[in-house]
């Protein structure tokens, strides 16, 4: 937002949660396939309409852009 504007919605503006998942089971399970998780890490699909805050107890949000455009890889140390 520009300095100077003022926007009296901007408290339901911040209100508003992540979007949906926008890639397929399919694309899921290729990216579990190509970078090899092991069945230990229990990787998991969220339901339809669910987001990145809806993981469960226990489990961290990894995003598709990591691995993709930030050639991230599991695990993160060799330590």
């Amino acid at each position: 937002m520009p300095t100077g504007d003022h926007h009296e919605d901007s408290s339901e503006e911040m209100a508003v949660g992540l979007p949906p998942l926008k890639w397929s089971r399919e694309t899921f399970d290729g990216l579990i396939r190509n970078l090899k998780f092991p069945d230990g890490w229990d990787a998991w699909y969220p339901d339809e309409g669910q987001t990145a805050a809806d993981a469960p107890a226990g489990y961290i949000t990894l995003f598709w852009d990591f691995f993709a455009a930030g050639n991230f890889h599991l695990p993160g140390s060799s330590i």
